[in-house]
């Protein structure tokens, strides 16, 4: 999915964080009513930026009910990425959206408009996505209560009932409103310049009893309720590292699991971390594609065989054997030499690098310029801020017209990256972020490079 720099908000209110979930180390939070709010009419709104994106594979993003059989009931993306909302009490009910959800790099908004005790059946469950009124299949929808806003437990990014079924991505300003039935425009609004729907804020609203609002401003307790209730969520095996800044307001770089088709890697923690194929010795790209200005990014290897290749190239992967730095339009600073390869041609350019080292790449666009560093040391005795000793490249004009962030192999081996776009998966000991203030970075962001987020293309890119 290319991002461009236009796609970017005017102005008006601001997101300052999201939080990040893990399949694979099971993050959910949840909590339990002390007792039973409205349980025919409430309202449930979130952003949400979905991580890997696997059919076959439910991926739930509220849900509630006790560890047993009935009653439960759930918002999530089903194994073919529609958007269901579906409730149990004896029977199922279920609605799901014709249209699917699978865009690794956008933000979406997601309102549950539940009113079961309206008299017009087709309105007593509305789903809207970015302000758009979902069409689902047809339900008749009971009139009683359900288990929503019951004294049972309530999670975000896991199915309670059997313990599975969990959210990786990201979620951002989340609410549940206790006893009203609201529109998407109470929770956000179309820009005046762009028509993009974007939050506002919503500190407005009356929430009810049970209501909450989760904006995880709180690193050290993610789960707390900003809407003056109190009604506080317990945190499972997310940590502070996993509060980000890729927000609805401002969207970051990630990997991007749509490439997938050649390499056959995995993706986690909000499709930050990649682990490639060892069948097969190719790449994959990253969700932002760049034509000009000048972009900072770094990467961690979590575990490194012998031949990692980290780099830039124009186009997704063609073959399970077209390995980066194999053709003129992708450039790759591969691990077991510490040489950088385009066309399948190495030239000396700095050192080896192994398990835990920190690669750093600058790309100035500007003048066809890239800089790779190890553990913060400039490679080539370079200079990215003075613009000296960088590696030369093909205008991207030349071929896509852009340049993405790519990771792979050049033989067939396995390795993990944790890729930092500016929210990193690692621990970061020093602090660095770009000259407008954005991204974690472990090393000092060169002078006049910044990261790859849609705030800073819609002004560099």
């Amino acid at each position: 999915m290319l991002i461009l720099g236009g796609n970017q908000l005017a102005g008006g209110y601001n997101v300052d964080n999201s939080c990040r979930f893990n399949d694979g180390s099971s993050d959910y939070l949840n909590r339990t009513p002390a007792s039973a709010g409205n349980r025919k009419t409430w309202t449930w709104s979130g952003w949400v930026k979905r991580g890997n994106i696997a059919l076959g594979i439910p991926t739930t993003i509220f849900a509630a009910g006790p560890n047993s059989s009935s009653p439960r009931g759930f918002i999530d993306f089903d194994n073919t990425n529609q958007l269901r909302f579906g409730v149990n009490n004896g029977t199922w009910y279920i609605a799901a959206t014709t249209a699917l959800f699978r865009d690794p790099s956008a933000w979406y908004h997601i309102v549950a408009q539940i009113d079961f005790s309206n008299a017009t059946q087709s309105d007593r469950v509305k789903l809207y996505v970015n302000n758009v009124l979902q069409t689902t299949n047809s339900v008749s929808w009971p009139s009683t209560d359900q288990v929503f806003n019951n004294n049972v437990s309530h999670q975000l990014g896991r199915n309670q009932l059997d313990g599975s079924q969990y959210l990786d991505g990201y979620l951002s300003e989340v609410c549940f409103i206790d006893g009203q039935a609201l529109d998407p425009t109470s929770f956000g609004e179309f820009d005046a310049d762009t028509g993009i729907w974007k939050p506002i804020a919503v500190s407005g609203l009356t929430f009810g009893t049970n209501g909450f609002y989760l904006p995880f401003q709180n690193s050290g307790a993610l789960g707390q309720d900003d809407s003056g209730n109190g009604n506080n969520f317990t945190v499972n095996n997310l940590t502070s590292i996993d509060q980000t800044t890729d927000t609805p307001t401002n969207n970051y770089c990630t990997m991007n699991p749509l490439d997938n088709y050649y390499s056959q890697g995995t993706f986690s923690n909000g499709n930050c971390t990649y682990t490639s194929n060892a069948s097969y010795y190719t790449y994959n790209t990253a969700t932002f594609g760049v034509s000009s200005g000048k972009w900072y990014w770094e990467t961690k290897l979590s575990t490194a065989n012998s031949d990692n290749a980290s780099g830039i190239s124009s186009y997704p992967s063609l073959a399970g054997t077209d390995y980066l730095g194999s053709k003129n339009y992708h450039y790759n600073y591969r691990s077991a030499d510490g040489k950088i390869y385009n066309n399948a041609v190495g030239t000396t350019y700095g050192s080896t690098y192994t398990t835990n080292d920190i690669i750093g790449f600058a790309l100035d666009l500007d003048n066809n310029k890239f800089y790779v560093s190890k553990n913060g040391t400039w490679q080539n005795s370079a200079d990215p801020s003075a613009g000296t000793n960088g590696f030369s490249i093909s205008n991207p004009s030349s071929f896509s017209g852009n340049y993405f962030p790519s990771f792979g192999q050049q033989t067939n081996v396995s390795n993990t990256w944790q890729t930092n776009f500016g929210n990193p998966t690692f621990t970061i000991s020093s602090g660095n972020s770009d000259g407008d203030g954005y991204g974690n970075f472990e090393y000092a962001v060169p002078s006049g490079y910044y990261a790859l987020n849609s705030k800073n293309l819609a002004e560099y890119g």
